[in-house]
């Protein structure tokens, strides 16, 4: 058995580690500062704790978009996007589509609706041009014709 396309997007990932460590970063300076500016405010030991913690916080928000992945193998795809992870058999699965304007790829699926496959990114450029080839091709490999 063949191993599995596994698709991530590479921008939104760079992106969302720079943020993490920033807010960590800025959170954590902002806290040690604020005890040594002469503001008129008394920040306490609490208050810069709390600071920190709001800076893990927000990173721990930023690092949600680095969760998109997308595999395929020869039981279908599985779409896990920033919250949800969904598996499609290929038979329910009628075309992967890239629609001109979009931010995604997206799965079409029967009835006219379709899932969004933010692994796939249109910010990516060429790369994303290749994985959702690749994600054709396998998608064209695994589903049988009809005549």
């Amino acid at each position: 058995m063949s191993e599995p396309l596994v698709l991530r997007p590479r921008k939104l990932r760079w992106a969302a580690w720079i943020a993490a460590v920033s807010f960590v970063a800025i959170m954590t300076v902002a806290a040690v500062l604020l005890r040594s500016v002469p503001t008129g405010v008394y920040f306490r030991t609490a208050d810069q704790v709390a600071m920190v913690v709001l800076g893990l916080l927000f990173a721990g928000g930023a690092l949600v978009f680095i969760r998109p992945r997308v595999r395929a193998d020869a039981d279908g795809v599985e779409v896990r996007n920033l919250v949800t992870t969904r598996h499609f058999p290929w038979d329910v699965v009628r075309a992967v589509s890239f629609p001109d304007g979009s931010p995604w790829a997206r799965l079409e699926l029967p009835a006219d609706e379709y899932v969004a496959v933010m692994a796939i990114q249109s910010v990516d450029g060429a790369r994303a041009v290749e994985a959702i080839r690749a994600l054709r091709a396998v998608h064209a490999e695994h589903t049988a014709t009809v005549p």
